[in-house]
């Protein structure tokens, strides 16, 4: 995975960060690269502090997309993947603590559930319900679309891939009371497969009639201003062994 998750503009810089889990593994877990110890994430806050990334919110961040005059010369977007109920003791105090938002991609089949979607590949854990997402959204979390069921939209047909951006859009908003405008495809999954040229171009528009305003992958980039496509948007994956420097030095 090219983890280059970069946009730049006359010196400006924005940095997609995507995390899934902070913290330790559950006693009857087991360690994987997704799991980046609270002090390795404190490290990686304190980086962006001193050197001088200015960490945006969700509006923030979708002005910069259309205007990056906007956006301050370096700007970063932290984004957590899959709405781990851990989050709260792991990752929230220390984010509250260098005032910092963020942004929470929730797959809504799974809202006050487990992880089961990776059950053969990671330990089980239990996801935020949805007075967890409430109380996220109030402390400067915004909480965003990762689809319904977490599938990899290559794998689904066309009414499928509809019903997974367009429910959990409806689905959000009526249960936060709130504008959802960002979707994150799971496993970074930007429906390819056969026929991936009128795919991609089919779920672009779903996105767009459905209100979204930019959707976001896995690696790629970096990406230039003006940006060509605000619904494949890379990120750069962070675990606990990502030297964080080199990367947005790129």
């Amino acid at each position: 995975m090219n983890l280059t998750a970069c946009t730049r503009s006359k010196g400006r810089a924005l940095a997609i960060l995507g995390f899934h889990k902070i913290g330790e593994p559950p006693a009857n877990g087991w360690q994987t690269w997704f799991y980046v110890p609270e002090s390795t994430f404190v490290s990686y806050l304190g980086y962006l502090k001193q050197g001088a990334w200015d960490v945006v919110d969700i509006a923030g961040f979708l002005r910069g997309l259309a205007a990056p005059d906007a956006l301050p010369e370096r700007a970063a977007l932290l984004t957590f993947d899959d709405g781990y109920r851990s989050f709260i003791n792991g990752a929230l105090p220390r984010l509250l603590e260098f005032g910092y938002p963020s942004v929470m991609f929730v797959p809504t089949d799974f809202i006050g559930a487990h992880n089961s979607f990776d059950a053969d590949d990671e330990p089980e854990e239990a996801l935020c319900d949805w007075d967890d997402l409430r109380e996220l959204e109030r402390l400067g979390v915004s909480v965003q679309s990762h689809g319904v069921s977490h599938r990899a939209l290559s794998t689904l047909d066309r009414p499928t891939q509809q019903d997974e951006v367009l429910r959990s859009k409806t689905v959000l908003e009526a249960g936060l009371g709130k504008p959802v405008e960002v979707f994150a495809y799971p496993y970074g999954d930007g429906g390819m497969g056969h026929g991936w040229r009128a795919r991609r171009r089919e779920l672009r528009e779903t996105l767009v009639r459905a209100g979204y305003r930019a959707a976001c992958l896995y690696g790629g980039g970096p990406l230039q201003f003006p940006i060509s496509d605000p619904y494949r948007l890379a990120r750069l994956a962070i675990g606990p062994d990502t030297d964080l420097e080199s990367e947005l030095s790129r």
